[in-house]
Parts: structure tokens; C-alpha cells; sequence
């Protein structure tokens, strides 16, 4: 960590202040030192420190931290190396009304993002990051997603006045002087500025007190997918803040990857290795809520299978030159949701989160630890919530959780006992299989399998969660949520279908991945959920690869049905061994009601017509072929 002099704006001095364009422009030759330069003359901050990644750094940064009021230190026996965080009560999740991508053509944006055109979005930051770092230090943070120098990787460097900002980079990221000598080489970097919005120096020099989590109410999170900036105000929390994971990683980088060819997905990557120690590479993609982390973290209940973690949130999938489909994990951390995160649903979580922790709005326990709902049956008698005020169970029972139900926890991916050998292989692994699933009570059965790669993308295009519970052989409400990344799209959804179908004409058809469909929530008609999940999903995971074996000539027994919606495991092909599951309740997972089904198209031709004349002719195809298996042709 580099401590520089006071910046000269701070100073008084007759260095004019710079717009947002000219930043840009700086940011265009690529010299990082003058953007940093650039972005130090609009923002005024009192220093400014180039971070290194380094234990130490991280150590001064924490000790800052606790100093200020930001950080509370956990027991050290208990939680060894952990922190709580408390964050202001209007600053606690990400902020999608105010999350904006700012192609020059609106259409490139499509219906699902919000679109400003990017002069017009340029002015208004221009008006709150003047000045916005008076009286606080510019964090210049070098970041690599993906190892340093990988083939997959790329790298970005973050400048943030916020310290919480860089430790939580330091976790989730790999900071490094590497990334600058990489960039000094000349690699491109996507340039990320973060500012909490909250000065602590007026512009006649007076300087005010500081508060332990200084925010704004007005907040922007915006992109510019061509010149591929992130400017993030007003936000210390979360992906508003960690601009390598949903700004970067997805909206920014699924730009890249149509521009390059590559993808950039909402997903989880898992190493399942059988009993014959044959080993497969799985990416899932899952909306919010449908059991994402607890798949990335399985423990497998069928005998001799094994699941090893390689990412729980996000991966980068890219063709390698044999014409298969190769992943990594970008991230180097885990940010995930504490609430429902237990030893019952995810053992291998816990265990991940004993120590070197910043956990952020959970509630605290007299001992000096941390709770959640859902970390044990039973609440403590007494605790500190989110909000710092005294809790018992009779407040949660009054509808007062002790932890805000987007609390989370920041930890080390190398800190999870699942974690697969060689994780972060520059090289990535090679994908044997892609699935989508969401959050569905009636229809979808627990697993399908599509009939084509074309097929696939369309399972991906249609992913839906019930907002409600449905009625009988009826479709509730859905929320739509394309491939899992409706918020988290750079450009138009519609796009990002067509660029899937071209990702896979570009692989060998003989190692393109598989795609399925899987559901663990279908319930009967008094709300039941007929399937156990958590640990027995791997059951279904183990008929998902052995489908792999069977295109691969490893398997020549019948493992596979057609139906109106997809290929469904064959009678006996699904190993249900000594599972607690009746015969008529596996019929029920696995049952096409032909009436809800043609709803269900209806509902689809609906969702699709919002992109217009953009979605794929081949997804149209799909869905009158649904149709026409269904025998409702139009």
C-alpha cells in the first residue's frame, strides 16, 4: 500500500476540475496512472493510496476500520479474524431502480435494463462526484477476475473512497501490483470508480465527522458498456460497492463476451466426481431463492458420489480450441446471503465461515459471535440486531428479524472444505453439462433434459419463478428471469439469447455440455414439496452425467423419455434407493398436464413479444414445437 501526498485539489490549488468525459478520455489511452490522476482532480479526495493486496494492507485497513466504528471486532476465539459491519439502514442491498446501462442506442439496452443516454448520464454524475471525496483517501484498487495473466481473466482497477470497499476487493477479487505491471504492459482494463458520496470536507475546508457507514441517498450505479466504465455513487453495500462482481463480472463482461465470443453467466460451477471416479463439470444457473449456494456447496447423499466447489455465483465460459466449452470462477471469494444458511441446508458454508469472516447485518451475540435465521432451529435468547437495538424472539415473532434478510457474509473461496483441487485453474475446466432451474410449485418437473443445444437456450430463455403459490393445474404469477440474469444483463436479453446460439455453433457438437432443466420445489395440492432436495439433489445430478456417459458411449442402458417438454429420466434411470418418496409422488414430479402446459406457452409468446423482432427465429421454432407436442398448434 503506497500512501501519496495530498492530492492538489485539496489544497487549493488551480488544477481545474474534470468532467466525467474527460476522465473517459484519459481512460481510452490507457495510462491507469493519469485516469487515476483524472479521477483525483474531480473527486478532490485529501490522499490518495495505490493498494497492493498485501496481508499487511489488509491488516492497517481492518485496525482502521474497527478504529472508526465500521468494523466490530467478533470473538477471537469464537470467530477468530472476524468482523461485523453494520451498514446504514437505507443502504442494504443492491439498487436496480437506480442501476442504469448507457449504451449510445437505447436498443442495445433492451426492455429489461434501465437506459440513460450517456452524455445525459455523464452530466448528472458530473454534478455529484465533483468533489465527492473531500476530506477522505482514494483507494486505487488493481484487480484481476480470474488468476493473474489467465487466458480467461481479465482485469480491472477500482478507485473508492471507501475502505470497506477494498478490504471486501481484497476477499472477493485478486489484488495485486501484478494486475498494474499487467496493465503497464499494455492489457486493457475496465476502469471502476466508487464513491460513497459523502464528503467530509466542504469546499471552504471545513471538515466534519466522520459516521461508520457514510452513504448517500441518491445513488447511481451505471455502466458504459463501449467504452466499458463503472461509475457507482451514493452505495457502500454490496455489488454497488464490490464493482468487480455484478458490475464487472456480468453487466460489463457479458458485453465482452458477445463483442470477444465468450460468455458471461450467472452461474455456479461444480466438480461431481462417481463412484467409478469418473469426473464431470457442471454450470447451474438459478434466480435468487431457488437453492444456488446449497447446490455449490452439495453433500451428496447417494454413496460414492463426491461434489467439490469451484464457484457458487458467477462463472466465465469461453470455447477452447478442441470445441469444447471451458469455465472458470472469476471471483476469488464468496458474498453470500446468511439468512436460511445453516447446518441442516449448508454445512459446508458454516464450516467455510469460522473464521477470517466480515459478516455484514446479521445480529450479535452476547458471547461476542454472530447469528441469522436459519444458522440454528432456535434463536438465542437474547441478541444485538442489525439495526444495533436489543432483540429477543418475541421481536421475530412480532416480524423483526435479528439479521435484515440481505445479510451477508464476505469470505475466502480457498476457505470452503468443498472447495475442488485446482479451482482456479487459469485454464478453466471443461463443461460437461449446463442447467437452469427456478422456483416452481406446479408444472415443471424436477428434471428435463433438452433435446438440442437450441432447446437448451430456450430452457434458459423461459427460467420463471411463482411469486405465489399456484392453483391447482393452473400457473401462478412468474417472475421472469432469463438465464438468472435479468438484472444483470449488459445489453439487450434478446441479444444475449442469439449470442448463446452462436456460442454453441461454435463448439464441437461432440463436447458441446448437455442442458437441462431442474425443479426442486414442485408441491402437490396441499402445499408439500414432493421432493426432499438439499443433499438428495445430487440423485438427480447423477442422472444428469450419466445422460453425459450415454452420448459418450460409456452407458448403453436406456436412461432418457420424450415428452411434450423435454427428454424425462426413463423409468428406474433415477436412483430413488432408499428415498422416503412414494411412487405416486415421483409420478407427480415428473407429470406434463397438457392444459397448463399450453398456459404455460401462452405465457411465454407474451414474455417474448417485449423483445420484439430481436428474440431468435430458433426460440420461436421451440416454442411451436411445444406447442405442436402438446397438440395446441395456433
Amino acid at each position: 500500500m503506497t500512501m501519496l501526498a495530498p492530492h492538489p485539489t485539496t489544497t487549493r490549488s488551480r488544477v481545474a476540475v474534470r468532467t466525467l468525459a474527460d476522465v473517459t478520455s484519459v481512460a481510452l489511452t490507457g495510462d491507469v496512472r493519469a485516469w487515476v490522476a483524472a479521477v483525483a482532480d474531480l473527486t478532490q479526495p485529501d490522499a490518495v493510496v495505490w493498494c497492493d493486496g498485501s496481508d499487511a494492507e489488509r491488516r492497517s485497513l481492518l485496525g482502521h476500520m474497527v478504529r472508526t466504528g465500521t468494523l466490530l471486532p467478533l470473538d477471537p476465539t469464537l470467530r477468530p479474524g472476524s468482523y461485523l459491519a453494520r451498514s446504514d439502514p437505507d443502504d442494504v442491498a443492491r439498487v436496480e431502480s437506480r442501476t442504469f446501462v448507457c449504451p449510445r442506442d437505447e436498443a442495445d439496452a433492451g426492455p429489461s435494463n434501465n437506459w440513460r443516454e450517456p452524455a445525459a448520464m455523464r452530466a448528472e454524475l458530473d454534478a455529484v462526484f465533483a468533489g465527492s471525496m473531500r476530506g477522505r483517501t482514494m483507494y486505487v484498487v488493481p484487480f484481476s477476475m480470474g488468476p493473474v495473466g489467465g487466458p480467461l481473466s481479465r482485469v480491472g482497477v477500482q478507485v473508492t473512497d471507501s475502505p470497506y470497499a477494498v478490504v471486501s476487493m481484497h476477499v472477493m477479487t485478486r489484488v495485486s501490483r501484478d494486475v498494474l505491471d499487467l496493465v503497464d504492459a499494455g492489457a486493457p482494463f475496465v476502469p471502476a470508480v466508487h464513491s460513497v458520496g459523502a464528503p467530509l470536507r466542504d469546499r471552504d475546508g471545513t471538515l466534519h465527522d466522520d459516521v461508520p457507514w457514510p452513504c448517500n441517498p441518491t445513488k447511481y450505479i451505471s455502466h458504459f458498456p463501449e467504452t466499458r466504465e463503472i461509475w457507482s455513487y451514493g452505495s457502500g453495500y454490496g455489488g454497488n460497492a464490490l464493482l468487480g462482481k455484478k458490475c464487472f463480472a456480468l453487466r460489463i463482461a457479458s458485453v465482452m463476451g458477445r463483442d470477444e465470443g465468450w460468455l458471461a453467466e450467472h452461474m455456479l460451477l461444480v466438480r461431481l466426481t462417481s463412484p467409478q471416479g469418473r469426473r464431470y463439470h457442471v454450470a447451474a444457473a438459478f434466480p435468487s431463492a431457488c437453492g444456488k449456494t446449497n447446490l455449490a456447496m452439495l453433500v451428496p447423499t447417494l454413496p460414492g458420489w463426491h461434489v467439490e466447489t469451484i464457484g457458487d455465483d458467477i462463472a466465465w465460459l469461453r470455447p477452447g480450441p478442441d470445441g469444447s466449452l471451458r469455465a472458470i470462477n472469476p471471483e476469488a471469494g464468496f458474498f453470500g446471503v446468511a439468512p436460511g444458511t445453516g447446518e441442516t441446508t449448508n454445512p459446508a458454508a458454516v464450516e467455510t465461515l469460522r473464521h477470517d469472516t466480515i459478516f455484514t447485518n446479521v445480529a450479535l451475540t452476547p458471547e461476542g459471535d454472530v447469528w441469522w435465521e436459519g444458522l440454528t432451529p432456535d434463536a438465542p435468547p437474547h441478541l444485538v440486531d442489525w439495526t444495533g437495538r436489543d432483540w429477543t424472539p418475541a421481536d421475530g415473532a412480532a416480524g423483526r428479524p435479528a439479521a435484515h434478510p440481505n445479510s451477508r457474509f464476505t469470505v475466502a473461496a480457498a476457505q470452503c472444505p468443498t472447495i475442488a483441487d485446482g479451482w482456479d485453474d487459469p485454464e478453466g475446466v471443461v463443461l460437461d453439462a449446463i442447467v437452469f432451474g427456478g422456483r416452481r410449485a406446479t408444472n415443471v418437473p424436477l428434471v428435463t433434459q433438452a433435446e438440442s443445444w437450441a432447446h437448451g437456450v430456450f430452457m434458459g430463455a423461459t427460467i420463471s419463478s411463482e411469486r405465489t403459490a399456484a392453483a391447482e393445474g393452473l400457473v401462478g404469477e412468474l417472475r421472469r428471469d432469463p438465464f438468472a440474469m435479468l438484472p444483470f444483463c449488459g445489453y439487450d436479453m434478446a441479444d444475449h439469447w442469439a449470442h448463446w446460439l452462436r456460442v454453441g455453433e461454435a463448439l464441437d457438437a461432440d463436447r458441446r455440455p448437455l442442458v437441462f432443466q431442474v425443479n426442486w420445489f414442485r408441491k402437490d395440492d396441499d402445499g408439500r414439496f414432493l421432493w426432499p432436495g438439499f443433499g438428495e439433489n445430487s440423485r438427480v445430478l447423477a442422472w444428469i452425467v450419466e445422460q453425459v456417459d450415454r452420448t459418450r458411449g460409456l452407458r448403453t442402458d436406456v436412461g432418457a423419455v420424450t415428452s411434450p417438454v423435454g427428454l424425462l429420466p426413463a423409468p428406474g434411470a433415477l436412483d430413488t434407493r432408499g428415498l422416503d418418496v412414494s411412487d405416486e409422488d415421483l409420478a407427480r414430479l415428473f407429470h406434463v398436464d397438457t392444459d397448463a402446459w399450453s398456459l404455460e406457452a401462452d405465457l411465454t409468446e407474451e414474455f417474448f413479444a417485449t423483445f420484439g423482432d430481436r428474440v431468435p427465429p430458433e426460440l420461436r421454432d421451440r416454442l411451436a414445437r411445444m406447442r405442436a407436442a402438446l397438440g395446441r398448434t395456433r
